[in-house]
């Protein structure tokens, strides 16, 4: 499968071009990544990044860049992802600082989670957080997500929020 181009109000969520690498490595490179385990070098960023990509053609999910519909000025990425040590898939967000307190975020999320039910057939999503990592857990919670403090998780750490899709939420 392909990585789809996903439009809302503000923005477009599409495929990664190599030219967004070097801010996805300057943000992996950053104190902004120490909630991912960072920061992290280049070759951390690049397998990755890579991955994020390649998961398109594995799994039919993957990372997509967060970008303005009408500048296309890149604010981050938005993913649904499952590297090989993760449960379930996950959703999951990196925002640049440009990007910060904007509903950004929330608006890609919401629908790469929509693109993920309706069009994936996925039946639930989750997303696992670092505890400290308040500003993700109020996006988590702000998305309809409900901790889930028995499921397992690649991290023991992390807590676990899981979106279910929205017709079991009826």
């Amino acid at each position: 499968m392909t990585a789809p181009v996903i439009h809302t109000q503000r923005l477009t969520l599409r495929p990664h071009i190599a030219a967004d690498f070097a801010d996805y490595a300057a943000f992996l490179a950053s104190d902004r990544a120490s909630f991912m385990g960072g920061p992290h070098d280049t070759d951390v960023a690049w397998g990755w990044f890579t991955s994020d990509i390649a998961q398109w053609s594995l799994f039919g999910f993957g990372g997509l860049a967060i970008t303005d519909r009408f500048t296309g000025e890149v604010f981050g990425q938005i993913s649904i992802i499952k590297p090989p040590r993760w449960i379930e898939p996950e959703i999951g967000w990196l925002l640049y600082d440009a990007a910060e307190g904007k509903s950004i975020a929330y608006e890609a999320a919401v629908a790469l989670c929509n693109h993920g039910f309706a069009e994936l057939g996925l039946s639930t999503l989750v997303s696992y957080i670092d505890p400290g990592n308040t500003r993700s857990r109020t996006l988590a919670e702000r998305l309809g997500g409900v901790l889930d403090p028995d499921v397992a998780r690649p991290d023991p750490e992390d807590v676990v929020y899981r979106y279910p899709a929205p017709e079991a939420r009826q």
